[in-house]
């Protein structure tokens, strides 16, 4: 049986040499990257662009996909592999909104030294939902950005002075590791953990700045401990691998929010590290305060992964797993508890 072949043109204006070389790569190598993800041919002469395939619905993403990506390297004059990646998860999985946005129309968080676009309709829905409540959590596994992002929130919410100091925060907690063993004291030994943090805090505001504001305590690193008794006012307050919480951590650290704050907990429910037994003070939050007014949840799946497209992978392997080993379980728990009603009804 034949299958149809549809075919979309179209014509990317204005034509600008550097911005088509820069959509197509080096040796086409974005060009042949859409071809592979959606599984769809495309052929061009100059800007006009003829896009075909079986499936209609990915050749009107792959075009969508291309003049969105020609623009943004008009406005960019540039186009990063990592940038191809983020746009093509999101025509693969979302296929592309069909309204397309102008530039002036996108979320961008500005900061000192980086304007920052947050990528696909969770992360700007989290941006937006940041900017709109006073405590947020972002949920789900690495690579996200969700860290990222509310570190790009607080110091954007700094420089517009809407807030006097940012917090960042993380509970003491090892990862598989003894920070015991490691040199100085308490807030020195988790300064390594909060390296994420730092690294955007950088990117946002430089290295002499950054140095200068933890100085004069604007940036203040706490341990999750040293927040016992304190409130916060007007301030930006970041909690960051938050599933490492216990319940009673977690209790206490939403109860220090003062006036004029934002809080933004940060974390992945399949990466807890606490102790045997212990249940993780993120997972029981999600239930308790689920529907609270002025408290958003923002889920993150391994489709907003915006890494190397191999950790998107990698997460959705291990959900797999998960989900596998779930039903597994559940089937095993039930055909012993069969086995039980049988026994009991044999002997009775």
């Amino acid at each position: 049986m034949e299958t149809t072949q549809t075919t979309q043109q179209t014509r990317l204006a204005p034509a600008q040499a550097s911005a088509l070389a820069a959509l197509c790569g080096q040796l086409d190598e974005n060009i042949k990257l859409i071809e592979a993800r959606l599984d769809v041919t495309i052929r061009y002469r100059g800007e006009l662009f003829d896009i075909s395939g079986d499936d209609a619905e990915r050749v009107a993403a792959s075009k969508t996909l291309i003049e969105n990506l020609y623009r943004e390297a008009l406005a960019e004059s540039a186009l990063s592999t990592e940038t191809v990646h983020l746009y093509l998860q999101e025509s693969a999985i979302e296929s592309i909104t069909k309204s397309s946005k102008s530039q002036s129309d996108q979320l961008v968080i500005k900061t000192r030294k980086a304007f920052i676009k947050p990528k696909g309709k969770n992360q700007q829905g989290y941006v937006r939902e940041v900017r709109k409540n006073d405590i947020n959590f972002g949920i789900g596994p690495a690579g996200t950005g969700k860290t990222y992002l509310a570190v790009a929130c607080a110091v954007e919410a700094l420089e517009a002075d809407r807030v006097e100091r940012i917090m960042l925060v993380r509970p003491a907690v090892e990862a598989g590791e003894k920070l015991g063993f490691l040199p100085g004291d308490l807030s020195q030994k988790i300064d390594p953990y909060l390296r994420p943090l730092y690294d955007a805090l950088y990117e946002m505001l430089g290295f002499e700045l950054v140095d200068k504001l933890i100085e004069k305590n604007v940036i203040e690193i706490a341990p999750l401990a040293f927040m016992r008794g304190r409130t916060l006012n007007n301030a930006f307050i970041i909690l960051d691998e938050s599933q490492n919480t216990t319940r009673e951590q977690m209790k206490m650290f939403l109860t220090r929010i003062g006036f004029g704050s934002t809080a933004v907990i940060t974390g992945d429910t399949s990466q807890v590290d606490l102790p045997r037994g212990t249940s993780s003070g993120l997972a029981h939050a999600m239930h308790v305060l689920r529907g609270v007014n002025g408290i958003s949840l923002t889920h993150f799946t391994a489709a907003d992964v915006v890494r190397h497209p191999l950790v998107q992978r990698i997460v959705e392997a291990y959900e797999r797993f998960d989900e596998e080993e779930e039903v597994e379980k559940k089937a095993r728990t039930e055909a012993r508890l069969k086995a039980q009603a049988e026994h009991k009804s044999n002997t009775e």
